[in-house]
């Protein structure tokens, strides 16, 4: 399916009081839902979908020990979280920083962002759910690696 019909359905759907759209050419399904909560869900299921695959991030550094928060991510692995807002996983999936294979990432550790700036994709039952940032600031820790499984409630950004 062409990726401007998707934008074009993307736009429909939230001009519209619809909640929800699905649309099957051939082998192809999309599904579009809206949702209040400030996680957009979007769907392409072409027939043989493929995990997307990037670069590891690199670990976490602490600045200051007693300004860091220490917690258990995916295992019993801790993770040093750096003193800011903490943007936390509002699902169960599988973490993207990127939108597609061989894409930019949507943040970087540096980059200032505002609120409603996509930081990631969670993957969840297929369903492609776009992680906005609830406050404006500035990129201080990315703390999961891409393609890494997350739980509801996991840490997954600091922004300051």
């Amino acid at each position: 399916m062409d990726l401007r019909k998707l934008k074009k359905l993307i736009e429909l759907v939230e001009e519209s009081s619809i909640a929800e759209l699905e649309i099957t050419e051939g082998e192809e399904k999309v599904r579009i839902s809206k949702s209040g909560s400030g996680v957009q869900n979007y769907a392409f299921m072409p027939p043989a979908m493929q995990p997307v695959i990037a670069p590891v991030q690199q670990p976490v550094s602490a600045a200051a020990p007693d300004a860091d928060k220490a917690v258990e991510t995916n295992g019993s692995d801790k993770v040093a979280i750096p003193e800011g807002h903490v943007v936390k996983s509002p699902m169960v999936g599988t973490f993207y920083r990127a939108p597609s294979p061989g894409a930019n990432a949507f943040v970087e550790v540096g980059q200032r962002v505002k609120e409603g700036d996509t930081l990631c994709i969670i993957e969840a039952m297929k369903l492609l759910n776009e992680i906005e940032a609830d406050k404006s600031g500035v990129i201080k820790a990315i703390l999961l690696e891409n393609g890494q499984p997350v739980e509801y409630g996991e840490p997954l950004f600091v922004i300051q």
